[in-house]
């Protein structure tokens, strides 16, 4: 996280928006499973600390940040796009409407948009699309966690009804353990079966 995680925010707000949401996505790599983003609002004086990027916090500590941020964010949404969907349309068009939906889920209406990466989503909103930005704004690193930690769950969930995968391990991306399980099991319903690794056995 930058010297001041919310650098982006400010410059928002000193632009005359009051409604800032950080928008983030988890699970662009994964064979199998859903693309779930994360839309946050979080108030200036939100009183939590140790908000960064998902992917540098161990999963115990994740845990507990989500339970903090649900508590204390003005608005928390989640956007959540299916395997078969991410076949049809590919995973950066998957992955930025989950991201749009995640933004209409809000229980409050943001008036700017701090978006995780090189691509702006559709909508009317004012938004500003920032690489890297869950190391470099608080309100997007609390969108990964909350992103990272839903999909965690829902892949827990899976594994109960694919236990072959071991998804609660991996969370559907290519290790060498899943990838072998796809070569004697074959591929299940929520595989993607255009990505490489899957779609060389489908018939």
């Amino acid at each position: 996280m930058t010297l001041d995680a919310w650098v982006f925010e400010k410059a928002a707000w000193k632009n005359g928006y009051t409604s800032v949401a950080g928008i983030d996505e988890a699970g662009r790599g994964p064979l199998a499973g859903p693309v779930v983003s994360a839309a946050v609002i979080l108030p200036d004086d939100v009183p939590i600390s140790g908000i960064k990027d998902s992917k540098k916090i161990s999963p115990t500590r994740r845990e507990k940040l989500f339970d903090d941020i649900h508590r204390h964010a003005i608005a928390v949404g989640v956007g959540i796009v299916g395997p078969v969907e991410i076949d049809r349309m590919n995973i950066l068009q998957a992955s930025l409407l989950s991201m749009a939906i995640s933004v209409r889920n809000l229980q409050t209406v943001p008036d700017f948009l701090l978006i995780d990466g090189q691509f702006p989503i559709s909508g009317d909103l004012p938004q500003k699309a920032i690489p890297k930005g869950d190391s470099l704004s608080i309100s997007i690193a609390a969108a990964s966690i909350i992103a990272k930690v839903t999909r965690d769950r829902i892949m827990d969930q899976y594994a109960r009804d694919y236990p072959e995968f071991d998804f609660s391990r991996n969370k559907g991306y290519p290790t060498r353990a899943h990838k072998e399980a796809i070569r004697k099991y074959g591929y299940c319903s929520i595989h993607r079966l255009s990505f490489k690794g899957v779609k060389e056995y489908c018939r």
